[in-house]
């Protein structure tokens, strides 16, 4: 491959398996917003406001740069999926250090890939939605409608709610869920589908919901 040809990822990823540092930096800066909006996610509602998700990016860093050699020589995830887990793992400590109190419950709290990142729970999910498929503004309403999803989302099964935060609020794709939740593309795309479609049927039956 000549270099007028060579995808600039692969470029890059090459440079920081030979341990050039800017490459990584780099790089991270290019996967940014996306894990900005994997921990805006996920960050725990109890922090938000005291807690910035550039600080937890920031902190991210300091380990992946430690542990880019590692990665490197064994390279088992896409190199984009392995900086959302270390990510991950660094939201899963700011968590216990600034809570200082047990975690809520598992299902509702920790991811299924690994146990590695804090999963985001119907609450965070909820207000998502709200602010993107809802059009009350009094208060209120919104605040109503808001209790009504969370009880939508609760009532869901803790797969397919995960599905719906990787590819409807962090945007990845397909393969990319598929590899986080050890399942094919098929059953990863049909599972969201089927996710999806029950999700709108719910929420179709919220009184004022769509309007």
């Amino acid at each position: 491959m000549t270099s007028e040809t060579a995808n600039p990822d692969e470029v890059l990823l090459e440079r920081i398996r030979g341990g050039d540092q800017e490459a990584l930096a780099e790089m991270f800066t290019r996967c940014g917003e996306r894990l900005r909006r994997m921990v805006r996610l996920r960050l725990d509602r109890r922090l938000q406001g005291r807690i910035d998700a550039s600080d937890v990016l920031q902190e991210a860093y300091l380990d992946i740069s430690r542990r880019a050699a590692e990665y490197a020589a064994r390279p088992e995830l896409p190199f984009f999926l392995w900086l959302r887990m270390v990510t991950g793992q660094k939201l899963l400590e700011v968590h216990r250090r600034h809570l200082q109190t047990k975690m809520r419950d598992v299902g509702h709290e920790v991811s299924l890939y690994q146990g590695a990142l804090p999963q985001a729970d119907s609450a965070s999910l909820a207000a998502q939605l709200m602010g993107r498929l809802s059009s009350a503004s009094h208060a209120a309403i919104r605040a109503e409608l808001q209790i009504r999803l969370q009880e939508v989302l609760n009532g869901m099964d803790d797969l397919d709610r995960e599905i719906l935060a990787l590819r409807h609020f962090e945007e990845l794709n397909n393969g990319e869920v598929a590899t986080i939740l050890g399942l094919t593309k098929a059953a990863a795309s049909n599972r969201y589908v089927r996710a999806l479609k029950r999700l709108k049927h719910e929420l179709g039956r919220i009184p004022g919901f769509f309007t």
